[in-house]
């Protein structure tokens, strides 16, 4: 199993050690209460307080409810730009409809010629570009509606387009300065070059941190020399403009030399820039993917992207903002599946009736649309946020590609399922869907990381609420009010009764039961984050098991805020879908509150602690082993 060290340095986002991290932030001791910091009343010699998140899901981990970001659901479209988006919806349908053949771009491995001519007319390779720079300027909401259509018809053309801009050289429109901008951006925008994002190696694949690649700076100081091979690089036999990520050597004040991260931009026309052939996936075939290597590669100093040493910021950034668009991808993907099962469904007979008359195909059927529904109004809750200015988004970008890939593996199962044969054969276009969603649980972050990067990132940002609130303890005559809340909190636990949050303010009168549960359910949560962190401390970054569940908890919670969010707004707008998502939404919040208590029950379990440890003694024998260990039923 990977040291949790090493997974700390990925999901930190920081260049730290994890030990210095931990004890800054995580170090809580059996003295720390749980509360509401209160700024105003804290004094300002005894407390230095850390500024207030407006992230829902960083307020969650501290026992707080900030509702700017998910109530009420965000309209994040003026009137020009609904009318904008709106001008490419049907010709976008229209050109994947007609134009694009999904099964014989898998079946070339490669996109048609006069598919790509047709993209680059479109302009679907500088969305976000803007039109200074040739592309078409799109927010984030928008870029998102357009790339939900190519996630129901093509997810390989999706990863091809995604690796260009999303995190191809979306790490120029982030750091670039304004004359790499204007040098590269206008052709990348209209596709004359095509962008990669080249950062795992075969050493290091979800720890990023590892990785070996090497640029030093040269005798004259005028240029870096780049050495090393990436792999698995979207778009790497194709690609003209690289993101590159290698470690340089950096010299602190103290003279002291260390290597560090630096991000570069790189031309392939620089010379010493080669790939291999084209890998054989499982899914996403059309999609290039090849191995890149860089042999003495002279890059210009004004190549650098961002500051020596701070690559590794840039990458997570990068990675962090090219992720929201994956949900609103995959809400398209499950709609498009949908379809077809609906379809089916509908007209196929068994036992002298439809199929969709029988109670075990409603049940899949509904699920399927309630899991695209949540998918949806998480993503677009999230690029809401981001086009309002959010910058702490991090935790609910890895909760949207969690759900979303997760959610869209079980609809294109349950699709194939409800269509039984015909499903399975290739001219339903079913399987390649299936195919093609496998690696969406894998790269940008595996979920498994990032199940982990949601817990450590949430716990961190706890550790150090509570390190304030500790230090408001030392002066009680001067932070009288936060301590009497946290009192008053405390007792009413004890004895318990509820002190969890209304949520009724925010959601409409018939939802009033799914924000009870809501409300309880993240009640319950923050009281089990603080047991954690004094129970474990900073031993809670070895607590993987534990660590797990509580992301379970904070996806599933999330999900509930969004989908209470959106319904209310469908509801009190009189939108002819409201009851359709108020059934949904009632279902997932009863479901989901279920899973929370769960999940939050197994944190405290000495049932599951045993089990823990059983499954920990397990995993030794296979690997020790090489395979199972169990003697074989017959003998031999």
């Amino acid at each position: 199993m990977m040291r949790c060290s090493r997974i700390f340095a990925f999901v930190s986002q920081r260049n730290l050690a994890l030990s210095k991290v931990t004890q800054r932030s995580l170090l809580v001791s059996s003295q720390h209460q749980r509360g509401k910091s209160t700024v105003a009343e804290t004094a300002a010699h005894d407390v230095q307080p850390q500024k207030e998140s407006r992230s829902f899901a960083m307020g969650l981990f501290c026992g707080q409810i900030n509702p700017e970001q998910v109530f009420p659901f965000p309209n994040a479209l003026t009137t020009e730009q609904r009318e904008a988006i709106e001008m490419y919806i049907d010709p976008v349908t229209k050109f994947f409809e007609e134009v694009n053949d999904a099964n014989k771009n898998d079946n070339m491995a490669a996109i048609e010629e006069n598919t790509m001519k047709g993209l680059k007319e479109m302009g679907a390779f500088g969305l976000q570009v803007s039109t200074e720079h040739h592309g078409l300027g799109l927010t984030n909401t928008q870029y998102a509606r357009i790339v939900e259509i190519v996630g129901e018809y093509d997810l390989g053309i999706g990863i091809t387009l995604g690796a260009h801009q999303s995190i191809g050289f979306k790490g120029i429109l982030l750091f670039g300065n304004p004359e790499q901008k204007a040098k590269y951006l206008p052709k990348l925008a209209v596709g004359d070059e095509i962008a990669a994002f080249c950062l795992t190696e075969p050493s290091s694949g979800s720890d990023a941190s590892s990785i070996r690649s090497k640029a030093v700076l040269s005798d004259d100081g005028k240029h870096y020399i780049l050495n090393g091979s990436k792999i698995w690089i979207s778009n790497g036999g194709i690609a003209n403009i690289f993101t590159v990520f290698a470690q340089t050597p950096v010299t602190d004040a103290d003279g002291n030399t260390t290597d560090k991260i630096t991000a570069f931009i790189v031309e392939r026309s620089f010379g010493g820039v080669s790939s291999g052939p084209p890998e054989n996936k499982m899914g996403i075939k059309c999609s290039n993917t090849a191995e890149v290597y860089f042999e003495d590669v002279k890059i210009p100093l004004d190549n650098i992207l961002g500051e020596v040493g701070e690559g590794f910021k840039v990458a997570m950034n990068i990675l962090n903002n090219g992720r929201f668009g994956m949900g609103a991808a995959l809400s398209g993907t499950m709609k498009g599946l949908i379809k077809k099962a609906a379809d089916h469904a509908a007209n196929r007979k068994q036992f002298g009736d439809y199929i969709h008359k029988y109670g075990v195909i409603q049940e899949k059927i509904a699920r399927m649309a309630m899991q695209q529904y949540v998918s949806e109004c998480m993503a677009y809750m999230l690029c809401a946020n981001m086009d309002a200015g959010s910058k702490e988004f991090q935790i609910e970008a890895a909760i949207s590609k969690i759900y979303a890939s997760e959610a869209a593996w079980f609809v294109a199962d349950e699709a194939i399922q409800i269509s039984g044969g015909m499903g399975y054969m290739r001219d339903s276009g079913m399987e390649r869907v299936m195919r093609d969603l496998r690696i969406f649980r894998i790269f940008e972050g595996t979920n498994d990381i990032l199940r982990l990067f949601i817990s450590l990132t949430g716990l961190q940002n706890a550790g150090k609420h509570l390190k304030e609130l500790q230090k408001a303890f030392k002066n009680p005559g001067g932070n009288f009010g936060t301590i009497m809340e946290v009192v008053n909190k405390r007792a009413k636990r004890m004895v318990g009764v509820s002190s969890a949050p209304s949520l009724d303010q925010y959601v409409h009168p018939s939802l009033k039961d799914s924000a009870s549960k809501t409300a309880k359910a993240m009640e319950d949560f923050g009281f089990s984050v603080e047991d954690l962190l004094i129970k474990h401390g900073k031993n809670i970054v070895e607590q993987q098991f534990l660590l797990w569940r509580l992301a379970e908890a904070t996806i599933d919670i999330y999900g509930m805020v969004a989908t209470l969010s959106r319904c209310s707004k469908s509801l009190s707008d009189g939108a002819e879908s409201a009851d359709y998502e108020a059934n949904l939404c009632k279902v997932f919040v009863n479901e989901a509150s279920v899973r929370v208590s769960k999940n939050l029950a197994y944190l405290k379990s000495s049932t599951e602690k045993e089990n823990c440890k059983s499954m920990t003694e397990v995993s030794k024998s296979v690997i020790e082993r090489g395979s199972v260990v169990q003697q074989h039923p017959l003998g031999f």
